[in-house]
């Protein structure tokens, strides 16, 4: 059993990886985090290639399924499938990709981070975990040895020493991976010797924060106390200064049977918020009323409804107190306390679903399969950090960090071979 109360490792570190041997291939071998991939895209990654990523992450089979992913894993490394670096490195990546027409391009560092319990303070996370989750990851890793997933973690880097030394690298080099995964093109460049090691050394010089994959980080944290080799996992370190750091609201749709006719007017009897006004379907229209009112969310009913709804801040507390000062500030703790449990317990048989496309949001409503949408304004991530900062926890879904970071990109074995 590994003692983890009063780790001296450092806090980033290059890794001795494993990669795919066929380089030039990565786009029908890599995949989304396994999170986010539901069946029927499961399928489509599994029938691109027959070493896609995904028949590890998300294996099936007639047997234990965590027995045939390791068992793959072992026939795909016996066949060469994949290779082993012969040096510990780090891997600058890029992504490049586009929203609403706008171009971006978001560049971190994949290195290996300690696996370490959040109380120690040098990872911090901002959403709460599930055990379903961390339950099935750790299967996974217990038969596999092996992480193929690196996480998306935040630094500060106020001493604006990393994006320098990323620009360097992805000027200077030329990336030994180019892959499109999604609707991203990923480019990836292995660095070692002191310029890894500056790298390493800028990254880890502050604070970690978590933005995407919180169930994983606790898995690696549980399975390092079972096999203390595992003291690290993987995870792409990207500076808040990077201009390509995108993070989008998670809107929520309600489904069910049925609303009361006079929804609207139940929730101004809640006395958290105001109707600013009833629109046509227009979401930009409306969502600037909201920013320009000091905050809310857009809901959207059948019959071309569009209500900007803005919370009024004399209100008391309520529903909100339960929650830390910083917390309660956030639109979407708010809209999730108020507009969401309004529209929950007025609606017969409903159940929450969650969308970072307010478009699809929108068309669900108008096309009859939905009671109801709320659409928010992106989180901004100070307000993420500080929440991190202050020990709390955003609500459920209420961050969406694009573009996902491929996994099988490179992959961190925790035994020798």
């Amino acid at each position: 059993m590994n003692d983890m109360t009063s780790d001296d490792l450092p806090l980033v570190a290059p890794f001795v990886g494993e990669r795919y041997a066929a380089a030039e291939h990565l786009t029908a071998l890599l995949s989304p985090p396994y999170d986010v991939i539901a069946a029927p895209e499961r399928a489509a990654l599994a029938g691109r290639h027959r070493h896609n990523i995904v028949h590890l992450i998300l294996p099936e089979g007639d047997d234990d399924r965590y027995r045939v992913a390791a068992k793959r894993l072992h026939e795909w490394r016996r066949a060469g499938v994949l290779v082993t670096d012969q040096a510990p490195a780090v891997h600058v990546v890029q992504q490049a990709f586009k929203i609403g027409g706008r171009e971006f391009v978001r560049t971190g560092l994949i290195a290996a981070v300690v696996a370490e319990p959040f109380e120690m303070g040098r990872i911090k996370p901002h959403e709460r975990t599930h055990a379903g989750p961390k339950q099935d990851r750790l299967a996974l890793m217990r038969s596999t040895r092996t992480m193929f997933e690196a996480l998306l973690m935040l630094t500060r880097d106020s001493t604006n020493e990393l994006a320098p030394l990323l620009a360097d690298t992805t000027r200077s080099d030329d990336p030994w991976a180019e892959a499109t995964v999604g609707d991203a093109t990923v480019r990836a460049w292995r660095v070692d010797g002191p310029r890894g090691d500056a790298l390493v050394m800028a990254a880890g010089r502050h604070p970690l924060y978590i933005a995407d994959g919180h169930h994983r980080f606790e898995t690696a944290v549980a399975f390092r106390r079972e096999f203390p080799q595992a003291a690290r996992t993987l995870a792409l370190i990207v500076s808040v200064r990077d201009p390509g750091l995108v993070v989008l609201p998670t809107h929520r749709v309600i489904r069910g049977e049925s609303l009361p006719a006079d929804i609207v007017p139940r929730l101004e009897a809640t006395g958290a918020l105001q109707v600013l006004s009833a629109d046509s379907l227009d979401y930009g229209a409306a969502g600037a009323q909201v920013v320009a009112a000091g905050g809310g969310c857009v809901m959207v009913l059948p019959g071309g409804r569009c209500y900007a709804l803005a919370r009024r801040r004399e209100a008391p507390a309520g529903p909100l107190a339960a929650f830390h000062p910083a917390v309660r500030e956030l639109d979407v703790t708010w809209a999730d306390a108020y507009v969401l449990a309004a529209l929950r317990d007025a609606a017969e048989a409903a159940r929450i679903e969650y969308s970072s496309d307010a478009s699809a949001v929108v068309n669900e409503v108008t096309q009859g399969r939905a009671l109801a949408g709320i659409l928010l304004n992106p989180p901004a991530v100070e307000h993420v950090l500080a929440v991190a900062d202050a020990g709390g926890f955003m609500p459920q879904k209420s961050t969406y960090f694009l573009p996902k970071v491929p996994s099988g990109l490179v992959m961190l074995p925790y035994e020798r071979r």
